[in-house]
């Protein structure tokens, strides 16, 4: 039985890391779709409908034989591109179903992922690269979470700071009610938040991990349809970046791949060994909230299920405005428009 499908704009999302596709099929669910990712006899991924032509069992429950995809029902076999190859019962009858075939979609493998498109038969572009990730002189870490969430709010919420003065309150940032002044820009392919002068008292990731004197350079930046990256610079050279790739699933939940790369010297290895930890617990208390979010809203009737945006929710109404664009085939906003917002933080 396959899911209702959902419509999402179009792009690269990430299905998996290419460690975790081997010898059998693996079945990814994107925006409700099943789909069936395999390797070929040459280690190429191909992915495709999970489901067979013929009867329509799940393709993602057989094997791969030849470097084919089989079907575990009639062993039916296909190629990388979703063509039917090989039907055992007919082998010297290929006219009898040379021109069945299921659904293919262009993939890429890079960086150690697997992305497939979805959208437009012909992908309009590549999938960007995680910055800094496997650069020598840059130490970096992947982290892997299921949200309860859409993926616009996931969005919102890596790129919300006033959101981390309580829910990661004490762990990477704490209420000063200091003034911070921030440049909301629009860019070409989104949006981003330079902030200025901001606080980082009281904050244990900052103790551990930023000098404690010299001014940090701050930008968050929203990248349609699907990405999240944040920067923090310093001028001694030391620089974290958080980028964050967002893949709908099922309903409401959203399987984020994050890459966290940071250049801190030869003592690199030795950052990571409580920078990882520290990030898996303050994404865990992001999970927890938009779970509890969510779950809130689901109880809520419609109409009361609404929200009041502020000058605040600095980058929110953008990645609204991006993706509802991009699912309409409309334009986007401008780039080259700007704001200035002061925030308490």
């Amino acid at each position: 039985m396959i899911s209702q499908k959902k419509s999402i704009p179009p792009g690269w999302y990430i299905v998996s890391r290419s460690k975790d596709l081997h010898k059998r099929p693996m079945q990814v669910t994107i925006a409700g779709m099943r789909l069936a990712a395999f390797r070929d006899e040459h280690g190429r991924c191909g992915i495709v409908e999970d489901r067979c032509a013929h009867r329509g069992a799940q393709l993602s429950k057989g094997s791969v034989c030849a470097g084919q995809l089989q079907c575990p029902y009639h062993g039916w076999r296909y190629d990388t591109h979703g063509h039917v190859v090989h039907v055992p019962a007919l082998p010297h009858e290929p006219k009898a179903w040379q021109h069945k075939k299921i659904r293919g979609f262009e993939i890429r493998e890079t960086q150690g992922f697997i992305w497939v498109w979805i959208g437009t038969d012909v992908p309009v572009d590549e999938p960007r690269p995680f910055a800094h990730y496997l650069e020598p002189g840059w130490t970096s870490f992947v982290m892997k979470t299921r949200f309860k969430a859409t993926v616009e709010a996931c969005l919102e919420n890596f790129l919300d700071c006033p959101h981390a003065t309580f829910v990661h309150k004490h762990w990477f940032r704490t209420p000063t009610q200091k003034p911070v002044r921030v440049t909301v820009q629009t860019l070409a392919d989104g949006a981003q938040a330079e902030f200025f002068e901001e606080p980082r008292e009281k904050s244990l990731v900052w103790w551990l991990l930023a000098p404690k004197r010299g001014t940090m350079q701050h930008i968050d930046r929203f990248i349609a349809p699907n990405t999240s990256r944040v920067d923090y610079a310093f001028p001694s050279g030391l620089h974290y970046v958080i980028t964050s790739s967002c893949t709908p699933v099922d309903g409401d939940e959203t399987l984020v791949h994050t890459v966290i790369s940071f250049r801190s010297g030869s003592i690199g290895f030795l950052v990571r060994l409580f920078f990882e930890p520290l990030s898996r617990w303050i994404i865990r208390q992001d999970v927890n909230m938009l779970a509890a979010q969510k779950a809130n809203l689901d109880r809520l009737a419609p109409h009361e299920a609404t929200f009041e945006s502020t000058p605040a929710d600095l980058l929110g109404p953008y990645i609204v405005a991006w993706r509802k664009a991009l699912l309409n085939g409309a334009s986007p906003p401008p780039s080259g428009e700007k704001r200035d917002v002061t925030l308490y933080l």
